[in-house]
Order: C-alpha cells, then sequence, then structure tokens
C-alpha cells in the first residue's frame, strides 16, 4: 500500500494546524534555501511560501502521489523526491521544516541532529513529530498486530515504529550546535464525526505499515478487529461525535554560528 494524498487530505484542517503552529514559532530566517521535508501534498509547504513569500523554497518527499498532488497545488514551488534518510541540501539552509516526518526515521533523534548539523549560521531547524504510541489508537494496533492470525503472516517484519526522544535528550543533542533549542508538547482534542472517522483518519498515516503486509482478507479482518477496540476506547459525546486526543512534539532550533559540522 502507498501512501495516498486524498487518504491523509480528508483531515486537511486537523493535519494543518499543527504546521501553522509550529511556523508561528520560526524565528527571522538569515540568506538561504528553504526546505519543507516530508512535505506530503503540499499543505505545510503552502503554510511557509506564505509566511517568506520571497524565499527560495523547495519541498521534499519520498512517495510518488504526495509529490503529484503537491505540484497541483502549488505549481510554482519546485518538489523533488528523495529519501530523507541520506537526503542533504546543495548549500545549508537557511530553514529545515519537518511536519510530522521524522517520526518514521529509525532513530528521530538522531536524524534531527544530522538536521540541525546542515544548517546554515543562524538557520533554523522546526520539527513537529506525533507523540502517540501510548494513546488507544496505536496501543490497539500493536495489540491486534500481535494475535496470531496477523503476527503469521507479518513474520519477522512486525511493524514497529520508534517512539520520539525526550525533551532532554532532544536539549542534550542540539545544545552544542544551536544557541536557541526550544522544546514542547501540545495536546490536540480533534472532535470526529464517530469510531470510523478515527479509523479513516489512522489509515492516512499510523494504520499503513500495518495493513501494508497483509494480504486483502486478512487485511479487512484486521480493520474489523481494529474498528471494535476503537469504538470502545472513544465512546460517543453527548452529540454523537467522539474525542481523539493526539499529543504532538514541537521542537525549534537556531543553529550556532562556528561549530564542527
Amino acid at each position: 500500500m502507498r501512501w495516498s494524498a486524498a487518504q491523509y487530505l480528508a483531515f486537511e484542517d486537523e493535519r494543518t494546524r499543527p504546521a501553522r503552529d509550529l511556523l508561528a514559532q520560526v524565528p527571522p530566517l538569515p540568506e538561504g534555501a528553504l526546505f519543507d521535508i516530508g512535505c506530503g501534498p503540499g499543505n505545510s509547504t503552502e503554510l511557509v511560501a506564505s509566511r517568506f513569500p520571497d524565499a527560495s523554497l523547495s519541498g521534499i518527499d519520498s512517495d510518488a502521489d504526495m509529490l503529484a498532488a503537491a505540484r497541483r497545488r502549488l505549481p510554482d514551488v519546485p518538489f523533488h523526491h528523495a529519501d530523507l534518510t541520506d537526503w542533504e541540501p546543495d548549500a545549508p539552509p537557511a530553514l529545515i521544516f519537518a511536519n510530522a516526518v521524522l517520526q518514521w526515521m529509525p532513530d528521530p533523534a538522531a536524524s534531527i541532529e544530522r538536521l540541525a548539523r546542515m544548517l546554515a549560521r543562524a538557520g533554523v531547524l522546526a520539527v513537529q513529530m506525533p507523540d502517540n504510541l501510548n494513546e488507544p489508537t496505536h496501543r490497539a494496533m500493536r495489540d491486534i498486530a500481535a494475535e496470531p492470525i496477523f503476527a503469521e503472516a507479518y513474520g519477522a517484519s512486525l511493524p514497529n515504529r520508534s517512539g520520539v526522544a525526550t525533551p532532554e535528550r532532544l536539549i542534550d543533542l542540539l545544545s552544542p550546535i544551536a544557541d536557541r533549542v526550544d522544546v514542547w508538547h501540545t495536546i490536540y482534542h480533534h472532535r470526529l464525526t464517530g469510531a470510523e472517522s478515527i479509523v479513516d483518519w489512522v489509515k492516512g498515516t499510523g494504520l499503513r505499515p500495518y495493513l501494508a503486509p497483509l494480504p486483502e482478507a486478512l487485511r479487512q479482518e484486521f480493520l474489523l478487529r481494529y474498528l471494535e477496540r476503537i469504538r470502545k476506547a472513544y465512546p460517543p459525546l453527548s452529540d454523537g461525535r467522539v474525542l481523539l486526543r493526539f499529543p504532538r512534539l514541537f521542537l525549534v532550533a537556531v543553529r550556532k554560528g562556528d561549530v564542527p559540522a
């Protein structure tokens, strides 16, 4: 299963709000190029372009469907295909904007340190990552995946996403190379139409690694069991809707002038 821009954008307002909140904390930038890495369908890139209209801005992603959607959305912005595990800019950037992408890296903290070292003097690294692995949405994924019928289908490839690093570790890693390191959490409470909406939300992100390796019959069985768990974990409000609690970690680092690369 590939990424689906349409699935992702089904909740565009809710998904874009953290990017907007992150961008609001980005200070004035030095000269240099701006990069929205893991740009997805371009909703975050659009925000950066609006905040810095005269800057040289590019979007980077590894998924063809997301890049196609981004190019339709912002035809005047260059979007490039790249794997973020080894992506490097041609010159030190003024801004690396990483909204909801680094949680997919094998070691998010190491990726953050690597990206910070790429920055120009006084350049900014702005990061937002979901910190929801202990929420009912993600506990249910792991529990169902561990059931014998699914575990056998996964074999040695049982999905396992790394958790985000603690604020203490991030500050320790970045303090030697950054004049300023701000780390904070925000917990969003999204009011959705029902349990099915929560399942649709995570089908565009966290559920993908669990569904992709399964044959169609098992995929549907997984979704049925998952929906049952979600209905129990997220009872309806008085108006019939449900409340999705969603913690996210934010980081803004400003690089020092003269530190080793």
